[in-house]
């Protein structure tokens, strides 16, 4: 079991900077690949980026590319989401999730472990 917390939502002008943290407690977290995913009500729940427990490779999906950065920390058992450059389009609800996969998967349906997720607010 992976219990996942997010952390650092908030509201933000078009153009601004938020770091959305996720703390992960239970198994070893090091073996876990990380996503982050968002959703906005009455939507699907979106693929947002990436990053696999082996190797690190990450990936996003093209509307964040070059604006939102994934990292992780093993030590302290935590995976972040810098993102800068925000738009009113990126507001949603942020969630955290975990898999057992070797390589991280960009499909809901691959996570084992979710966060309770992050309402991230971008004005204009």
């Amino acid at each position: 079991q992976v219990q996942l917390v997010e952390s650092g939502g908030g509201v933000v002008q078009a153009g601004g900077s938020l770091r959305l943290s996720c703390a992960a407690s239970g198994q070893t977290f090091s073996r876990y690949s990380v996503g982050w995913f968002r959703q906005v009500p009455g939507k699907e729940r979106e693929f947002v980026a990436a990053m696999s427990w082996v190797g690190s490779g990450s990936s996003y999906t093209d509307s964040v590319k070059g604006r939102f950065t994934i990292s992780r920390d093993n030590a302290k058992n935590t995976v972040s989401l810098q993102m800068t450059s925000l738009k009113p389009e990126d507001t949603a609800i942020y969630y955290c999730a975990a898999t057992s996969r070797a390589v991280a998967s960009k499909f809901v349906g691959d996570y084992n472990y979710w966060g309770q997720g992050t309402q991230v607010t971008v004005s204009s």
